[in-house]
């Protein structure tokens, strides 16, 4: 087991009807990284100081019903620190919000979505040329199903970033900044039992006039090739703590 763990960000939960029966994003992102990297959980809106990017081996930032757009004061001092995170060449892996957070924190733009309605179920997302060579998706297969649920996106990348995949609905799916801060729409802990029961639980003020829950529902399928992201995150996690790399050591910042 690795010395310094993987800092899982809780940015949101999930509906608590669905948190009774099947867990949380955090227990589902450290079931995704699996056994090899060890990981600590913590609450992005409650907590009081953020750690020292040197101390950790990685970081996933989860889900959230929040929006980046509304610029809340803990997710701002989150993302600050994000900036510190990827400048110590920490690995980086946003979910979602997250990937959301990382675009915004790195000067992209983040807005709902141009017909204002979320995107939920599964889709098919095809690789960009920038995934090319890319540490986290280049044995990606070309295309893959994924799971979705979100009414904000990313429009326009960070300079320097690199778009890493696409679909029909959502240019972005997917983007990486710096060595090794990536960011996916879509969400690889998602199982088909969570997708169908967003589908279901998503409040009836969020749906649009064609929102069909039992279509949609019926159109959920399995998703590995997106599930195997988390533990790809892993093995890079892994890889770096084996060879010794050492992040830049910064300032404890205390929010």
């Amino acid at each position: 087991m690795m010395s310094r763990p993987v800092l899982i960000v809780a940015t949101g939960s999930t509906f608590p009807q669905i948190a009774q029966t099947q867990g949380d994003f955090g227990a589902w992102i450290a079931n995704g990284l699996g056994q090899a990297v060890s990981h600590r959980l913590v609450n992005a809106q409650t907590i009081e100081a953020w750690p020292d990017p040197s101390d950790l081996a990685g970081v996933v930032l989860s889900g959230s019903h929040s929006m980046v757009s509304d610029r809340e004061p803990w997710s701002e001092r989150l993302a600050q620190w994000l900036t510190r995170c990827v400048a110590a060449d920490v690995p980086v892996l946003g979910i979602c919000y997250g990937h959301q957070l990382l675009a915004h924190a790195f000067g992209g733009l983040v807005s709902d979505r141009a017909n204002h309605e979320f995107e939920i179920g599964t889709h098919t997302v095809g690789l960009s040329a920038g995934a090319q060579g890319d540490p986290l998706f280049d044995a990606m297969p070309q295309r893959f199903g994924a799971q979705l649920v979100h009414r904000q996106s990313v429009v326009r990348l960070p300079d320097g970033a690199f778009l890493l995949a696409a679909s029909a609905g959502e240019a972005c799916q997917a983007f990486r900044v710096g060595r090794a801060a990536w960011g996916v729409q879509f969400h690889p802990e998602f199982s088909t039992d969570a997708m169908r029961a967003y589908i279901h639980a998503m409040p009836i003020e969020a749906r649009d006039k064609n929102y069909d829950a039992d279509a949609l529902s019926a159109g959920v399928c399995e998703t590995p090739d997106a599930a195997s992201l988390l533990p790809r995150f892993a093995a890079i996690v892994q890889a770096r703590e084996s060879s010794g790399e050492i992040h830049q050591a910064g300032e404890r910042v205390a929010v």
